[in-house]
């Protein structure tokens, strides 16, 4: 199979839990065979299964490293896109309460196709990318819908030579699909072309 997100053929990386994990030689991503995808109805289950109550505290300090950039690097006035908002609109609703300017996306809880027709100062994309069945597409959208500028805020966990993949909690979620290394987001930056990537341990942030 080819990966997702740069096309360059992958090779077979692991077989844990009866599946198949292929990564990249190019952007060393990995990634989940898409014969192990779940289907619409059963991966919208899973997300209904998660607990993403605004109000939760926990969850609120969970995205804080997004929010907190976005009232460092922006004004209430400049305009925002939560994407792939979940059933919880965490995010949005932090920064509404401060009065910024956000609309709301997602494929599953609120298909709003009018919020993909314009552009933003900043996009927010609170672990949504390791979901994303093609990746190129994703990241060629989310990049035509910034601002000149613009800053894409996004946050999920990275594979490094240091993870033991077998073992990695984080691969078990049925509705993690595709998984990013530091390469990989550099690809990103030079592929689409993004103007800078920076990497803390929160936080993943693109410039346009």
């Amino acid at each position: 199979m080819n990966c997702a997100l740069c096309g360059t053929r992958t090779t077979l990386f692991s077989v844990t839990h009866q599946k198949k994990y292929h990564i990249c030689s190019t952007c060393k991503s990995i990634s989940l065979h898409p014969s192990y995808f779940l289907s619409n109805t059963n991966e919208r289950k899973r997300y209904e299964a998660h607990n993403n109550d605004i109000h939760d505290i926990g969850y609120q300090q969970f995205v804080s490293p997004i929010v907190n950039a976005v009232v460092r690097d922006f004004l209430p006035k400049d305009s925002g896109l939560d994407f792939g908002s979940g059933s919880g609109p965490v995010i949005t609703a932090m920064l509404r309460k401060k009065h910024y300017t956000i609309q709301t996306y997602d494929p599953f809880f609120d298909p709003n196709e009018a919020a993909l027709t314009t552009t933003y100062d900043y996009i927010a994309c609170c672990e949504v990318m390791e979901h994303f069945y093609d990746p190129h597409k994703e990241f060629s959208l989310l990049f035509s819908l910034l601002k000149p500028n613009g800053r894409l805020y996004c946050k999920t966990k990275l594979f490094s030579p240091t993870v033991e993949f077998d073992s990695w909690w984080y691969k078990n979620d049925p509705s993690h699909v595709f998984f990013y290394s530091e390469t990989s987001l550099i690809w990103i930056k030079e592929h689409f072309g993004f103007s800078d990537v920076t990497v803390t341990k929160d936080l993943i942030t693109f410039i346009k």
